[in-house]
Formats: structure tokens, C-alpha cells, sequence
């Protein structure tokens, strides 16, 4: 995990609830811009997940190793989520659904970012 992955992912996380909001304020479904948004930020989560793969197999441990894997995964999961769901749904809720899901991203990554920084001594 690297905090400057973690800044990049929490402003594109913050940025994505926004446009949520926006559009949830404006009785709109999502749009292109949603998508490309949330497709930065799963990239984003991604780079950051190899990263982090990269250093456990190169043995770096957290203490609560299970707990940070658990997140690690549902991070990556959630904007696709997000997405699958604020797409299904047709009404103007939809841009809410997916400005929950960046919000749990963006409180997740620092949660992610805590497990890391403890490791076993």
C-alpha cells in the first residue's frame, strides 16, 4: 500500500460520490462521466491491490493480515458493484447508489492504509 495511491483513489473516490450527488440533485441517471470516473478508480484500486500483492509475497505481513485481505478484496469490488447496481436502476437514485459506494471506497482505503502500517515486529 502507498499513500500516494491511497490520495489519488480518495480523490477520484470523492469525486465520483460528487457527481453521484450531482445527478441524484438533478433527477438524473447516471452518464458517461460516472462511468469513466468509477473506471479511473477501480484502476486505480487495482494498481494499488498488485501493489500490495507484491509486497505480501515479498513478505511484508500486517498484523491483521486476514482483516486487511477481506478489505483489500471488497475495495476492489465495491465500484464495480456500484456500478452494476446504479445502472439497473431507473431512477434518479441511481447516482446515490454509486456515491455510497466511492464514499465506503474513499473511508476503506484509509482503513486499508492503518491495517498496512502495522506490521508484525
Amino acid at each position: 500500500m502507498t499513500t500516494p495511491l491511497v490520495l489519488v483513489a480518495t480523490v477520484l473516490a470523492v469525486a465520483v460520490a460528487l457527481l453521484g450527488a450531482l445527478s441524484t440533485l438533478l433527477r438524473r441517471r447516471i452518464g458517461q462521466a460516472h462511468l469513466v470516473g468509477a473506471a479511473a478508480l477501480e484502476l486505480v484500486l487495482v494498481v494499488q491491490a498488485v501493489v500490495a500483492g507484491v509486497a505480501l509475497a515479498g513478505g511484508h505481513r500486517p498484523v491483521e493480515t486476514t482483516t486487511f485481505l477481506a478489505y483489500l478484496g471488497t475495495v476492489v469490488l465495491l465500484p464495480v458493484g456500484g456500478v452494476l447496481w446504479a445502472r439497473s436502476e431507473p431512477t434518479r437514485w441511481a447516482g446515490t447508489v454509486l456515491g455510497v459506494a466511492a464514499v465506503a471506497v474513499a473511508v476503506m482505503l484509509w482503513r486499508l492504509l492503518q491495517l498496512w502500517q502495522v506490521t508484525r515486529g
